[in-house]
């Protein structure tokens, strides 16, 4: 007999409008887009809604939160090309360490850890020899030359410190053979032991959003949160506003005083917003067990971390033009669906677009339908909770007492926190 995975999803549903804005922009300035419906829409991208969840500073923010096993904050997570350069080289510097020296080393634990190619790394090392011989280039110029990478990397701070302190070890042995003994202090046993022994090695953001590494020695992160684009439910609404600048010292010379004329789209729009968190690769990522076994692990921390993101979810705008549009918004509406089974999008809802003059209403009502045709098709296994600004009596979800702060509570609540006693005995 197959035994079924012991899975849970947790499935978040907004409704967030937003006046006149600018939140996504393409490479040319322009209001993101999708057709989708035959008609085009606004969409705000799933990676821009991310960066402002993870960088905003609130009551709920991600940096708020704290780790239950011991009591400080949780590790976070680096995004940037100049990890290697500006958060380990330059300190081994401070510490006396020669600059030559460093950069050998790092260059040999970069190839090894992130996967980068030998050829990649002959080129790397040829380039900083050259730049090395310029009297003019500073050392912080040369190190960052020779180790900044081509892309944007995504470290831990517990596998930035580990790696410093790897690099710190070969660099007091000095060997003869650089990459030989790198290679060979990477193999041991107790090296990689107590790396992956680290609880959240790769940090928080990469535990809930993942990320990608080559190497078999940094853990590949399965993102836990998955993240649609956000479309409007109703066509595009868009248009090019016209606007100048006075210049002051022009206009009390009696000028026209018009600095500069320009234009700019602005947008408007009710949003369709979906979320889904794997929970049992939530606890496994922050906890550092196999996912199969979540029950079994503390989950206050996955709990936690999971009210915390549904404010996010619900209270943080992406948004560009701040100081022109004040492009900000809370969700009209935040439905929550716990179940078992695979998850799917109520973007079906708004395939025929509603009518943009009485875009809420009108949203709430194909999404009433479209959840009673599903139901009714499919059966209702999940439970499904609500809380809303708008009359959603014809949704079938039950309303939950205490609003938004009271369905992030129920949501984590459905984790629970302890290990499963009888699970585990």
């Amino acid at each position: 007999m197959i035994m079924q995975r012991d899975t849970l999803f947790l499935q978040i549903h907004t409704l967030t409008a937003y006046g006149a804005s600018l939140l996504n922009r393409d490479d040319v300035g322009l209001a993101k887009r999708m057709p989708y419906g035959g008609v085009g829409r606004l969409r705000v991208s799933s990676q821009c809604q991310k960066r402002h969840w993870r960088d905003v500073a609130s009551t709920w923010s991600l940096q708020a939160l704290s780790d239950p096993a011991t009591g400080e904050s949780v590790p976070g997570t680096v995004r940037s090309r100049k990890i290697i350069s500006r958060e380990i080289a330059l300190p081994l510097v401070a510490e006396g360490f020669a600059p030559d020296e460093v950069i050998a080393v790092l260059l040999a634990l970069r190839a090894e850890m992130l996967g980068e190619s030998k050829k990649a790394k002959v080129e790397k090392e040829k380039g900083a020899k050259t730049k090395g011989a310029e009297p003019a280039v500073s050392i912080e110029k040369r190190i960052e030359d020779a180790l900044d990478t081509n892309q944007v990397i995504v470290l831990g701070r517990p596998e930035i410190d580990f790696t410093r302190d790897t690099a710190r070890k070969l660099l007091a042995a000095k060997p003869n053979d650089i990459d030989a003994a790198v290679k060979a202090h990477l193999k041991q046993k107790e090296t990689l032991g107590n790396l992956r022994a680290l609880r959240l090695a790769c940090g928080l953001d990469a535990a809930l959003f993942g990320r990608m590494v080559t190497s078999d020695i940094l853990a590949r992160g399965d993102g836990a949160v998955h993240v649609a684009h956000a479309l409007t439910v109703h066509k595009e609404e868009a248009e090019s506003d016209y606007f100048v600048a006075i210049d002051n010292l022009t206009r009390e010379a009696g000028e026209l005083g018009t600095g500069l004329i320009q234009t700019a789209e602005l947008t408007s729009g009710l949003f369709y917003g979906y979320v889904v968190v794997d929970v049992p690769q939530l606890v496994s990522n922050l906890e550092g067990v196999p996912a199969k076994d979540w029950r079994r692990a503390n989950c206050t921390l996955a709990a936690s971390a999971i009210e915390h993101l549904i404010h996010l979810i619900a209270t943080t705008s992406p948004g560009a033009k701040l100081g022109s549009t004040a492009p900000y918004g809370y969700a009209d509406l935040v439905m929550i669906e716990a179940g078992k089974r695979q998850p799917r999008s109520l973007m079906t809802a708004f395939h025929q677009p509603v009518d943009e003059k009485a875009a809420r209403p009108n949203a709430v009502e194909a999404l009433a339908r479209h959840l009673g045709s599903f139901d009714q098709m499919y059966g209702r296994e999940e439970d499904r909770r609500i809380a809303s600004l708008l009359d959603v009596a014809a949704i079938p979800a039950e309303g939950e007492p205490g609003g938004l702060a009271g369905l992030a509570r129920w949501a984590a609540s459905q984790i629970g926190s302890a290990p499963d006693a009888a699970r585990a005995a």
